[in-house]
């Protein structure tokens, strides 16, 4: 069942009476969340919403729930939810900072990110994964991690599961650089400004990337913020390229009925209104007309509504159809993730 059909068999529900114990239950893993960031700073809080939905979908208590009476509230999470946090994620954008990194560094973006998605996408389809796994885990690598995969998930109207997985492993691979990256920073010869770059241009989540360059000092921390956002600006032409196959795929897949009428399935459109209200975010950032307690509250509003989204998401990981599929799945995230290290890599020290 894809993310459209079961936005559909949702809306059949009363309003409240279907989602609030979903959401209530999500509200429950933000907060676990965010306890588990407070005792452990380098989990980011994203990063433990994702592993604790996952959880709450296998505990032998909690299964029948997650699965049963919560189940709309959680998707309503893992959709609606996600949306609103890209919306408000285009607050932590100005177009000012973003050229200021320089022209060189924005083509080594662009080239990172192409070369990420490209070669992540034709891995996953050689390798056989099925559904949108291959799309979903090469937009996550290339772009920004679960919130990318919310967003194109959303405009390709992908189903559920295959969300699920990919976020999961993205998950885990851009936790793991969390503890990997700063072990390679001297073996590579790379300085503080150098390993920022590398971190802003290879780690997925905006989470990851801080907990991950912190270790480098300030500099660093300053340098792979700024790169990482850059990634993130490319999220909406992304979505729109893959809403504009989406639509294509539909018109493409009419149907002709028993009575001998054309049926043509619905189109996504080009820009989905999440995604120009994530523009209009960012055009609004740049004219610095928005006070900084805005934009900090906006900041924690977001980090609060990705957190009740990918604990939604993580909710919907079926571990024994990940184990079906978990030697290529893991063979797709390493290998992508030699990709996007390596030619990141190459990029920061021919632009630096």
């Amino acid at each position: 069942m894809t993310l459209r059909e079961r936005a559909a068999r949702t809306r059949s529900l009363p309003p409240l009476g279907g989602d609030a114990p979903g959401l209530l239950l999500a509200a429950v893993g933000v907060a676990a969340a965010i306890a588990v960031h407070a005792a452990v700073p380098a989990v980011p809080e994203l990063t433990a919403a994702v592993v604790l939905g996952m959880a709450a979908a296998h505990l032998p208590g909690l299964r029948p729930v997650v699965r049963g009476v919560a189940r709309p509230g959680l998707s309503t999470a893992g959709k609606r939810l996600m949306r609103a946090g890209i919306v408000l994620l285009g607050l932590k954008l100005s177009l000012d900072d973003v050229l200021g990194l320089g022209w060189a560094t924005v083509a080594m973006v662009l080239t990172v990110v192409a070369a990420t998605f490209a070669g992540t996408l034709w891995l996953g389809r050689r390798l056989g994964l099925p559904g949108d796994q291959p799309l979903l885990v090469a937009t996550g690598y290339s772009i920004c991690g679960a919130s990318a995969i919310g967003a194109v998930s959303q405009a390709a109207g992908s189903e559920e599961e295959d969300v699920a997985s990919s976020v999961a492993l993205v998950t885990l691979c851009g936790t793991l650089a969390i503890a990997v990256l700063p072990l390679l920073q001297h073996p590579l010869g790379l300085g503080e400004i150098e390993f920022g770059r590398w971190v802003g241009a290879s780690v997925h989540d905006v989470g990851q990337v801080v907990a991950t360059a912190q270790t480098g000092g300030p500099g660093a921390l300053r340098e792979a913020v700024l790169v990482k956002l850059m990634r993130v600006v490319l999220l909406a032409p992304l979505v729109a390229g893959v809403a504009v196959v989406a639509r294509r795929n539909a018109r493409g897949a009419s149907a002709v009925g028993a009575d001998g009428v054309a049926r043509s399935g619905s189109r996504p459109p080009i820009v989905p209104l999440f995604v120009a209200g994530f523009l209009a975010m960012i055009v609004l950032r740049t004219t610095g007309a928005l006070p900084e307690r805005a934009l900090t509250l906006a900041g924690d509003a977001q980090e609060l509504l990705l957190a009740a989204a990918l604990f939604g998401l993580g909710s919907a990981v079926h571990l024994p159809t990940m184990v079906r599929t978990g030697g290529r799945i893991a063979l797709l995230g390493l290998g992508s993730w030699v990709v996007v290290a390596g030619v990141s890599y190459a990029g920061v020290l021919i632009t630096t």
